[in-house]
């Protein structure tokens, strides 16, 4: 119910600032109106990033989100490390990108994309990067240890989110049939039976903690790489993407994208704010 009513609270803003927001290539307190394949904290600087249909757009500090780089629809996005980032997707009008863009990446924050490899070849709709490499789900799992070279693999149901522990040899998977769990980098899957079924999921960079999200909204947490689940909030809409990392002082955070809003926990998933709504 505290959720309910900060995002009608978030949701209010005075046109003057509004039209402020606009002219500066912003919307202050809103989503993006294009939709939203992912979410995630950049180690850089800790701003959250939002992937959607037309490029990608940085939240500031003001509830504003602000469009960074060209239109490029961001299907698969990761972030490899600070202003470091992975994606996959299709070209937007007069960017100069075969279709499908493959892997692209950007190592100026989002402002700029080369192509990396696969070229006119895969629209990974789910990506995880790690310290073993790339992993990805174009119709087929495949695997990369530098970006360049890729190795087939296989999997028992198609995932709608790939998540790799940051050592690359755990990786999680969310599918229709339940949780799928990995420990040998993707070569092999077993159903997580202890798990709820979740609907998107983020290992956070201190490799033991785990956050998801299931189709009705409802947080899950795992303290223990993925073994045991702890039940937590629920947002009040269905997810489209998760994002989790640890700071120095142990604390969870967890950024979740909803079909109505952006909403941050900074205290392991216990409670959120809405960041940006409707």
């Amino acid at each position: 119910m505290a959720a309910a009513s900060a995002l009608l609270v978030a949701g209010c803003t005075s046109s003057s600032a509004q039209s402020d927001a606009e002219a500066a290539g912003a919307t202050a307190g809103m989503l993006p109106s294009s939709h939203i394949h992912g979410v995630a904290i950049d180690p850089a600087d800790g701003r959250l990033l939002l992937a959607t249909h037309d490029g990608l757009f940085e939240v500031g500090d003001g509830g504003e989100s602000t469009h960074i780089g060209p239109v490029i629809d961001l299907m698969g996005f990761a972030v490899r490390g600070p202003g470091h980032f992975l994606a996959s997707g299709h070209p937007g009008p007069d960017v100069d990108l075969p279709e499908p863009v493959g892997l692209i990446e950007s190592t100026d924050g989002g402002r700029t994309w080369e192509p990396r490899s696969r070229q006119g070849e895969s629209d990974f709709h789910a990506l995880t990067v790690s310290d073993a490499g790339v992993l990805g789900y174009d119709g087929s799992l495949v695997r990369s240890a530098d970006g360049d070279e890729w190795e087939q693999l296989l999997i028992p149901a198609a995932p709608a989110t790939l998540a790799a522990a940051p050592d690359g040899r755990t990786i999680l998977a969310t599918t229709e049939q339940g949780l799928l769990s990995s420990v040998d980098g993707g070569s092999s899957w077993v159903g997580n039976d202890g798990a709820p079924l979740l609907q998107v999921v983020d290992w956070a960079d201190d490799g033991m903690n785990v956050a998801g999200v299931d189709p009705s909204g409802s947080v899950w947490t795992s303290s223990d790489a993925a073994v045991t689940w702890q039940p937590g909030p629920r947002l009040g809409s269905p997810p489209q993407a998760v994002a989790a990392t640890s700071s120095a002082g142990g604390s969870l955070r967890i950024a979740v994208v909803t079909t109505a809003a952006l909403m941050e926990s900074h205290d392991g998933g216990l409670t959120f704010d809405v960041v940006l709504g409707e």
